[in-house]
């Protein structure tokens, strides 16, 4: 079974496929159609975008298509970054900008305040015109400072305080099981069993 994922984000690639492999799904990652440019995400929520991005990448590759819209959400900042996490320092996909502008906004704001969390919708799109969506939440709180190497985005900044590390710090097994990707991966994997049952049947 083929999936399209709808990004060009190699660490989101890299985390879904890792995440799919036991279940024999061939993760394609967008970068493979050199003819599909940036899609305009125009929704007014992480659902609203993770369906125009699976819808879109469906339509054009004929193929089934997996999309995610995920950012973080700090309650002290009325959910921002939220929808424009990846843009939030003005410049496209600039995780370092980032999380300095972030940590500037906080700079004040002590540990019991900087409350937040990770949330991301998933949509898979059908070539037959279905859509489905399903959604993962995981909660932490804002460092006061960068730590660990790996992860992207927000990672060296989200404490989890039951681990004791950020999702920077945490290893990728740790990560695949409690990451708000990978709890709204879960929730469509019976779906793509499904699918890979139907596809030996035929």
């Amino acid at each position: 079974m083929k999936l399209v994922l709808a990004t060009k984000n190699d660490g989101k690639v890299k985390e879904i496929a890792e995440i799919l492999k036991p279940y024999e799904v061939e993760v394609v990652s967008l970068n493979e159609f050199t003819d599909i440019g940036d899609i305009d995400e125009d929704g007014e929520t992480f659902r609203e975008n993770a369906v125009i991005k699976a819808s879109e990448v469906c339509y054009r590759t004929g193929l089934m298509a997996l999309a995610d819209d995920s950012g973080l959400e700090v309650d002290c900042l009325e959910g921002l970054p939220g929808i424009y996490s990846a843009r939030f320092a003005g410049e496209e996909k600039n995780d370092a900008a980032n999380n300095e502008m972030l940590l500037d906004l906080l700079t004040d704001v002590p540990e019991e305040e900087r409350t937040a969390r990770f949330q991301c919708v998933m949509a898979i799109a059908m070539p037959e015109g279905f859509v489905y969506t399903a959604e993962g939440t995981c909660s932490g709180i804002i460092a006061k400072e960068p730590r660990g190497d790996g992860g992207f985005g927000y990672d060296p900044l989200f404490y989890l305080p039951e681990y004791g590390k950020t999702f920077a710090e945490l290893d990728q097994e740790t990560k695949n099981k409690i990451s708000h990707r990978a709890q709204a991966l879960a929730n469509v994997i019976d779906l793509l069993s499904d699918l890979k049952k139907m596809e030996e049947e035929e």
